[in-house]
């Protein structure tokens, strides 16, 4: 997993709330299990004009010249609620966001996007107006996140955030469960030697 440590990059403002994860991904690119090629179908049917994704609508934001290149998302309340696909964080991440702003986050959509590496960042609701102002005013405005300091800017305004510890130390070492699990690796090969010879895994 990408740590994350200080990121500023182009913010792109979608203002509106409830947001969910068949927006986000819809249902038909659920197919593959890996993690790559889904951000060419994020947001498809606000995006794209036809199903085929070869009319985009130059009306929404990700379409916008001045956002092009941005990789971090402000939104309203209760962002990514709706189904538990893992896909929504996927399809956010290869796109190239490494951070969504909003004053609320789905239970399940923040776990999925931490687990994931995508910074699910909370913010006061009149701080994301703020931000929306900004960033209406001034499109293309870059946002800079520091996970270090816990604080966020853009412009001249500048505000504070708080993520949970142990949340906040993997992502800034990239420590993803497989990461967090090899740390012991020390550990489990001991345990795994003293096991009978019948249940050892490199037992024949």
């Amino acid at each position: 997993m990408e740590k994350f440590t200080v990121h500023e990059g182009v913010a792109v403002p979608l203002d509106s709330a409830n947001i969910d994860t068949d927006q986000i991904i819809p249902k038909q690119f659920l197919l593959a299990v890996s993690r790559k090629g889904f951000g060419k179908h994020l947001f498809h049917d606000w995006r794209y004009l036809d199903d085929a994704e070869t009319q985009p609508n130059l009306q929404f934001n990700l379409n916008k010249p001045e956002y092009q290149g941005a990789t971090i998302l402000v939104a309203r309340d209760n962002f990514g609620n709706g189904s538990s696909r893992e896909h929504a964080p996927w399809a956010l991440m290869d796109y190239g966001f490494r951070a969504v702003i909003s004053p609320s986050f789905a239970s399940i959509f923040n776990n999925n996007s931490l687990s994931n590496g995508l910074l699910p960042l909370r913010l006061k609701e009149d701080e994301v107006d703020q931000l929306f102002k900004e960033l209406t005013a001034r499109p293309g405005t870059k946002i800079r996140i520091s996970l270090v300091d816990m604080t966020v800017e853009c412009a001249d305004l500048k505000f504070t955030f708080t993520l949970d510890e142990f949340r906040r130390h993997c992502l800034l070492e990239g420590l993803d469960a497989i990461s967090l699990t090899l740390q012991h690796e020390g550990e489990i090969a001991a345990y795994e030697k003293q096991l009978p010879a019948w249940i050892r895994p490199d037992a024949n």
